[in-house]
């Protein structure tokens, strides 16, 4: 088995989680209140950007750690945990998603619509509960 660096990757999840609690907080308000303050809506970006760059970066050190090849991109980086055998084709497919969505908020910001922010709250945020619930069996089988 790969050597992980296990206490940088339970730091991540951490911080992960700090972020996912935000957002569970967020999602819990009507769109219209949510909608209707923009420090929210900047916050629930802001703790999005977090928790998915917080994946992505638990991503590429498995997958440096592992052997698998050199992800071409940050959502590659999910399907290269996929060929691992690591994380099902389902929430590949999900993940990558995802990480395509962090690429916007943080290189075409403009370009988001709000409206979106709240359905990934109410629809989405669980994929990353579910990718570190992954993350915790490949940690422990190492």
């Amino acid at each position: 088995m790969p050597e992980f660096n296990i206490d940088r990757i339970r730091q991540i999840i951490g911080e992960i989680n700090t972020s996912l609690h935000k957002l569970d907080g967020y999602s819990r308000l009507a769109e219209k209140e949510l909608l209707a303050n923009d420090d929210k809506v900047d916050s629930a970006k802001y703790n999005l950007i977090v928790a998915i760059e917080g994946a992505i970066d638990i991503c590429n050190h498995i997958v440096a750690r592992a052997g698998g090849r050199a992800p071409n991109d940050h959502a590659d980086c999910f399907a290269v945990l996929g060929e691992l055998k690591m994380l099902s084709d389902e929430l590949v497919e999900r993940l990558k998603r995802m990480a395509k969505f962090r690429n916007l908020l943080v290189h075409l910001y403009w370009k988001v619509d709000d409206k979106q922010i709240y359905q990934i709250l109410k629809e989405d945020i669980g994929d990353i509960r579910e990718y570190l619930k992954n993350i915790e069996k490949i940690i422990v089988a190492s």
